[in-house]
């Protein structure tokens, strides 16, 4: 019985009500399924035998109420293809539900996005493949909320290859996303006594709001052409959270002199230097600034993440940590989400470890420095406008002239014309007079699309000069 049961092919939850007749019951409930917009135009049923077995009807009745809403116009039957919920006219159905409102913009140049249409769908599916094809039963199992050791083991020597980083597998942990990393470091250091953590201004203010929310109380640190202003940490700061290779937004590396009274501050008080790399793979002048992690990797948090390089929906990154943060953080990690999905984590190490992970970074490169350099093509014959943090990134911050358009008019007419990019002045902490600018990526179009929002950028910046 127990066989009979379980072989068919579709599940159908559906409860007849036998008060009439069985084949009465059956047919009423299937009406008030369709009309009621449970089952939809072109939804299979199950087959008469699976659906008499699943009900505990004959085969016969399941038959005659199918013939009968056939006859009805409610349902198709097609020899071959089954019987099927028909195309009903509208006013036969439920009221549709609104269609949702499309989230993609026209002409995409928001910062920090990589161009997901150019996602190595073939690299990716070849690894999927070995890996399915190699991998133990245990792996289809619980996980580790440390991650895989075969994608540790993989970023511990691309890291150290590529960035500069010092560690060893044992001191990384894989997280579901940097948004979930940066609120683990936050939780561990608010539990740990700290109070306070130092910010940059400007700063991403969305995971600004992760660390307040860790329970941290956070300082404004100012930027200015020589990065965060490092000088203005002091013994009461517990943590400092910095974008040191290319700030963000300004785009400008921490100087190296202040990379040193950075790292000195950490040594001399106990401070806990946060590093977000955000994007540290893309440097187009001159070769890449190393990660600050590499001259004192017991006093910072090494941060990085494959939403910038391959994409956010995969919500994978890694926190290289301080011996003395490996259990702390782990605790917490088990206590979000106990650990991060498996396969894509064994597919990941397995780009690395085949350096298909660097051909397509390599590649993407050098889209986007092509793009960068069509945008900064079209800037310079707009003398007011002014480009920052050109070297690196996916992105370009343009300062306003203090006699042009605002802020917020530029972007209400970028919006009007489907161009989707983001302003500086939402990004700063603290400072009072809140310097204008756009940031422009050029990243998030694909190749093909990227021309025709540059297009409608200059567009709006022509009709409102």
């Amino acid at each position: 019985m127990l066989n009979s049961w379980s072989s068919s092919r579709l599940d159908l939850h559906i409860s007849p009500d036998p008060g009439g007749g069985r084949r009465s019951g059956l047919e009423s409930a299937l009406r008030t399924a369709i009309r009621g917009g449970r089952l939809p135009a072109g939804t299979l049923l199950p087959s008469t035998r699976g659906l008499a077995q699943e009900l505990g009807l004959s085969r016969g009745t399941v038959s005659a109420a199918y013939d009968q809403l056939v006859e009805e116009g409610l349902l198709t039957t097609r020899p071959g293809s089954g019987t099927r919920v028909a195309d009903l006219p509208q006013a036969a159905q439920a009221p549709a539900r609104p269609a949702p409102a499309p989230t993609a913009p026209s002409h995409d140049l928001r910062p920090g996005l990589p161009d997901v249409s150019a996602f190595p769908t073939r690299a990716w599916l070849a690894a999927t493949r070995r890996v399915l094809t190699h991998a133990r039963p245990e792996v289809f199992g619980g996980g580790d909320p440390q991650g895989r050791i075969e994608l540790r083991t993989a970023l511990a020597d691309y890291l150290g290859r590529t960035r500069g980083v010092i560690t060893t597998p044992d001191r990384i942990v894989i997280t579901s996303g940097y948004y979930q990393g940066l609120g683990l470091l936050g939780g561990v250091l608010a539990a740990s006594g700290t109070r306070t953590a130092a910010v940059e201004d400007p700063g991403h203010n969305l995971f600004r709001e992760v660390v307040q929310r860790s329970g941290l109380t956070t300082l404004a640190l100012p930027v200015d052409a020589h990065g965060a202003r490092t000088d203005e940490l002091t013994q009461r700061t517990g943590a400092a959270f910095l974008t040191p290779s290319h700030q963000y937004p300004t785009g400008v590396p921490l100087h190296p002199t202040r990379r040193q009274t950075l790292c000195a501050w950490a040594r001399s008080t106990g401070g806990l230097i946060v590093e977000d790399d955000y994007d540290g793979e893309y440097r187009y002048d001159r070769q890449p600034v190393g990660a600050l992690q590499g001259i004192a990797p017991d006093r910072v948090v090494y941060c990085g993440t494959a939403s910038k390089t391959l994409g956010p929906a995969l919500r994978l990154a890694w926190l290289v940590l301080p011996p003395h943060l490996v259990q702390p953080v782990l605790r917490a990690k088990q206590q979000a989400d106990l650990y991060t999905e498996t396969l894509g984590q064994l597919v990941l190490a397995d780009l690395i470890t085949t350096h298909a992970y660097d051909r397509h970074i390599r590649a993407a490169r050098l889209r986007y420095r092509r793009r960068r350099e069509l945008l900064l093509g079209r800037l310079a014959a707009h003398p007011g406008l002014t480009a920052h943090g050109v070297p690196a990134g996916l992105h370009t911050l343009v300062t306003l002239p203090p006699d042009g358009p605002t802020e917020d008019h530029l972007l209400a007419e970028c919006a009007r014309s489907g161009v989707a990019l983001r302003g500086l002045t939402e990004l700063h902490h603290a400072r009072a007079d809140r310097p204008q600018g756009l940031l422009i990526g050029f990243a998030a179009s694909s190749e093909r699309a990227y021309p025709a929002a540059l297009d409608a950028l200059f567009g709006v910046l022509a009709s409102t000069a």
